[in-house]
């Protein structure tokens, strides 16, 4: 999904929600069997339930690595069912160098058929070339979280500015605005306003709104690019797949993405 497609999806919608499917299948409603059956038939109510309030949707591959080659079937199964209208993320955060980088790449853009990965920038720029060759596709690489470790490393000063912000210039050198976004966390807006001050062209993926204590309000207001282009994928999980563990999961599911779009609408024009 290029940006243009991307940003148009935004604008019809009226939304830059992305669902978090963390599917933990020892947290399914108790109905379904906990096992990659059960998750790939709950991935498919919540798709069915959300699919025209968001515009992206991210698979963290933990939750399907752990159940072994079936989950990588569910992941499969999981992104056919999305469909091409949705830009899908592969949160698998990635990092490595040469054929490995290369192998990574194949894996999750041409097995998969994932839109965009997550990518960790610690072993350096290397890491990262193999995912960019790939020019309509997206990589989203870390660069301020919000968890507490976030200080050891992404907060250090240096001679030119915090860590963070050499791995922001080091990724915009790299790529574009067309097929690089950052991860960044919601749950502070201070340093979402910042980060946007530094890259104010990239889209963002920020995490962090509901079960971590993030507000639509505050990262619309930090982090919007102006008041013509949004640049923002909000990404919700838990909060909206297990809104309920009983058998209406999937209509309070629709019912949480639906309060979060509507106070994303009234920031998006």
């Amino acid at each position: 999904m290029t940006r243009f497609e991307l940003e148009k999806q935004i604008a019809e919608k009226r939304s830059c929600l992305c669902v978090g499917l963390d599917s933990d299948f020892n947290k399914l409603p108790s109905h379904f069997s906990s096992d990659a059956k059960g998750v790939l038939d709950f991935n498919k109510e919540i798709i069915s339930a959300t699919r025209d309030l968001c515009v992206s949707y991210k698979l963290n591959t933990a939750f399907y690595e752990v159940m072994g080659a079936e989950g990588w079937t569910v992941l499969k199964e999981t992104i056919k069912y999305i469909g091409p209208n949705h830009l899908i993320i592969a949160d698998a955060k990635r990092g490595d160098i040469g054929n490995t980088a290369v192998q990574y790449a194949k894996t999750f853009f041409d097995q998969l058929q994932a839109d965009a990965i997550t990518l960790s920038p610690y072993m350096g720029g290397d890491t990262l070339k193999a995912f960019m060759s790939y020019g309509n596709k997206w990589s989203i690489v870390l660069a301020l979280t919000s968890n507490s470790g976030s200080k050891d490393l992404q907060w250090l000063p240096t001679k030119g500015g915090f860590v963070y912000q050499h791995v922001v210039e080091l990724v915009k050198n790299l790529g574009t605005a067309e097929n690089t976004m950052f991860v960044v966390g919601g749950t502070q807006p201070d340093d979402l306003r910042a980060m946007r001050a530094d890259c104010p062209n990239h889209f963002f993926l920020v995490p962090g709104v509901g079960k971590q204590g993030g507000t639509v309000s505050e990262v619309m207001k930090a982090g919007k690019i102006d008041s013509k282009s949004c640049g923002l994928l909000i990404n919700s999980s838990r909060s909206i797949i297990f809104a309920s563990s009983e058998t209406d999961f999937a209509e309070a599911a629709r019912s949480a993405a639906k309060d979060l779009t509507l106070q994303m609408a009234e920031f998006i024009s």
